[in-house]
């Protein structure tokens, strides 16, 4: 039977039945109770049936009430229609206009949750995409009462890097929803131009900063969001990470062993001109990554040690498959009836396989260049990418041309071969080149406009050290080995 017919009948019953079970109860004490204590005993129950949300419960509850009372205080076993004194009439009509205001009420309040949760879910990933870095699962769990500001993400980066966030704004509420819809966008934006954790959490900060700038003196509180944002680099199996306000990671080893990342905490967005700290951790492969929110470890009833030990517990003996390890948390840990929604992303890592990784270290000088491209040409066969030799080497040779004429050496060269194949070259240099578009009789400025051609995407990424310009071109796929151990 469809969830909806179900909930309809059951209301229908709970609105004839309910007054009528309540009136049956008084019998034997209605000589001690006066009419308007029974109103207000019935007015009570017409709320709570109510609270179904069908507008027609409530009136047909408040009728209901009506009926029973007039039976069963005023005229008991007799005439439905005649009434002995005024004020029972008035008392019964009273029942009436509760029911129809409580109704209103009700259905406004459906109306601006179900408005609240269309937004939310719209704004929420229904898929993540599994790339070559995790493989990953989420839960997302709304509260019970109102929506809330709960959001993750999984985002590629370049060079098969995969950024994992997760956030929550303070707060319930249709305003919550959006707020957290805008937060949201701005952290894919700020990733597609491939910013540190902790720069990015800063840049996140201006944002919500220029929310409450935008809101004026008019807005009743100012926005408050947590976040935790990593990074994870599947070549070197490191992860770097930064967190404002918000709860550190939890780490799976694959021996099973449980860890709370010891990750520097800053502040909660929103609080400005303070500042965030990155930390980088080693994660090799079939280590499970656990990122989650408030409302998964605490509540009203459990203090939040209680909670990350709960977690802890569950944590190492759920094993290595993420979607039963996410069924298994929300099981044993996340608690009954949240006042809070719930977020949980839990991420296995996965190891670039090495026979997939070239590097060359570059004379700073131009003569180098020919060498180097007949020692791609021939890893490039290697790999069965014959096909995209030549326009693999129109893009490396000016990648490589650029560095060594414009750039601090060291230089260096590294290809990537996965789903596609990525063409990075590093230097000491913090200029970032810029694509221009050459006139007829220019003898220059057509290198980086060549490989925008060339490449299915390109960019630039900078390190504690210099910068790295990327190119990704497109290559045929190859089987995923070793891509992930079956769960244990």
């Amino acid at each position: 039977m469809p969830r909806d017919l179900v909930r309809g009948l059951s209301a229908l019953l709970a609105a004839v039945a309910a007054p009528l079970a309540v009136c049956v109860l008084l019998l034997p004490v209605r000589g001690t109770l006066s009419h308007t204590n029974v109103a207000l005993i019935l007015m009570l129950v017409v709320a709570t049936v109510a609270a179904l949300s069908y507008r027609w419960v409530a009136v047909l509850s408040a009728l209901s009430a009506a009926v029973w009372f007039v039976f069963f205080f005023t005229a008991p076993y007799g005439s439905f229609i005649r009434f002995d004194r005024a004020d029972e009439s008035v008392t019964a009509g009273l029942l009436l206009v509760v029911g129809l205001a409580v109704s209103q009420l009700a259905r406004r309040y459906s109306r601006e949750r179900a408005i609240a949760t269309t937004l939310q879910r719209s704004l929420l990933p229904r898929v993540l995409p599994e790339t070559s870095a995790v493989r990953p699962a989420f839960r997302y769990v709304p509260a019970e009462a109102e929506v809330g500001g709960d959001w993750f993400d999984v985002i590629p980066l370049p060079g098969f890097r995969t950024a994992l966030v997760v956030g929550d704004v303070v707060g319930h509420g249709l305003h919550s929803a959006v707020t957290m819809g805008r937060l949201r966008t701005a952290v894919r934006n700020f990733s597609s131009i491939d910013l540190p954790p902790d720069e990015l959490l800063a840049r996140l900060d201006e944002v919500v900063n220029q929310m409450d700038a935008e809101a004026g003196a008019g807005q009743d509180m100012n926005v408050v969001a947590t976040c935790l944002y990593a990074i994870y680099d599947p070549v070197s199996c490191s992860c770097m990470m930064a967190r404002a306000g918000h709860f550190p990671p939890a780490v799976v080893h694959p021996d099973g062993r449980v860890e709370i990342v010891d990750l520097p905490e800053g502040p909660p967005l929103g609080l400005g001109g303070l500042r965030f700290q990155c930390a980088e951790r080693e994660l090799p492969g079939d280590t499970q990554l656990v990122l989650y929110t408030d409302g998964l470890i605490h509540n009203r009833y459990r203090d939040i040690g209680t909670g990350l030990k709960l977690l802890c517990d569950t944590l190492s003996s759920v094993g290595l498959d993420p979607e039963k390890a996410c069924d298994m948390i929300l099981k044993a840990v996340l608690p009954t009836r949240s006042v809070d929604d719930a977020a949980l992303l839990i991420a296995r890592t996965r190891a670039f396989p090495r026979d997939r990784i070239a590097e060359w270290d570059i004379p700073a000088i131009p003569a180098a260049v020919p060498a180097l491209r007949a020692d791609v040409v021939a890893k490039l066969a290697d790999w069965n990418l014959e096909e995209t030799a030549f326009t693999a080497e129109l893009i490396l040779s000016e990648l490589v041309t650029n560095a060594i004429r414009y750039a601090a050496p060291p230089v260096h060269l590294r290809l990537l071969r996965d789903t596609s194949l990525v063409i990075e070259v590093s230097d000491r240099s913090s200029t970032s080149p810029h694509l221009r578009y050459a006139e007829a009789m220019d003898e220059g400025g057509r290198g980086i406009f060549l490989v925008a051609q060339l490449a299915e995407r390109w960019g630039t990424r900078f390190t504690s050290t210099g910068k790295i310009v990327w190119a990704e071109h497109p290559a045929p796929s190859v089987p995923v080995v070793p891509h992930l151990a079956s769960a244990a």
